[in-house]
């Protein structure tokens, strides 16, 4: 009788172990290896999940995500025009696509989806500030530099602890002439990291058009 039961223990022990992973696990794999910079192989956990269940936003979101770190925007772009199709209205997926046209200089695309972004989410939202930075660089590109201050303004109220952000502030202040504010840009970029070179030649140059 322990026999018997023994071997049914080890049958029902074994039936388990030999159980595919589900889709659900690869898709936290894919996150927890994006977490850790590991892009090339959870862009591949994505595939191989969108393969199973082309459906899966999810899987998207994540591969995305990954694909833009690794720097491959056009697939990123591909991509997320693919899970747009299935989710119009995913906020994640509208704002990877922003970045990948950002890197790939398609700057009115960009503008567009960044726009969509701040438009839709919440002011909790983790990309909003970002997605006000970025805009703010294609209005830098753009030579538009009171638009590229009003954007910037706008992402360093969200995250105020980014050095580079400030100093991007003080550059499009500076262009603009608004040399005032474009010094308080640069001393806070310096509040922030007080060794940092960029900061101190922006402060250094915009004080001596103050004299």
């Amino acid at each position: 009788m322990k026999k018997s039961i023994l071997l049914f223990v080890f049958g029902l022990i074994s039936s388990i172990l030999l159980l595919p992973v589900s889709a659900q696990s690869l898709k936290q794999d894919a996150l927890v290896l994006y977490q850790n910079g590991k892009y090339a192989e959870a862009i591949s956990v994505c595939s191989q999940e969108i393969a199973e269940n082309p459906n899966r936003i999810e899987s998207y979101v994540v591969m995305c995500w990954a694909l833009v770190r690794n720097r491959q925007y056009s697939e990123a772009e591909q991509r997320a025009n693919e899970g747009l199709a299935l989710s119009p209205y995913d906020l994640r997926l509208i704002e990877i696509l922003g970045e990948a046209r950002y890197y790939l200089g398609k700057n009115n695309g960009a503008m567009e989806q960044f726009q969509k972004y701040v438009a839709s989410a919440p002011e909790s939202g983790s990309r909003v500030g970002s997605a006000y930075y970025f805009m703010g660089e294609i209005y830098i590109r753009q030579a538009r530099y009171q638009h590229a201050d009003i954007a910037l303004s706008a992402a360093v109220k969200k995250e105020p602890l980014i050095e580079k952000w400030w100093i991007r502030l003080g550059y499009a202040r500076e262009m603009a002439g608004n040399y005032m504010q474009s010094v308080e840009a640069y001393e806070e970029a310096l509040r922030l990291n007080s060794s940092s070179v960029e900061a101190e030649r922006g402060r250094t140059r915009v004080s001596a058009k103050l004299q």
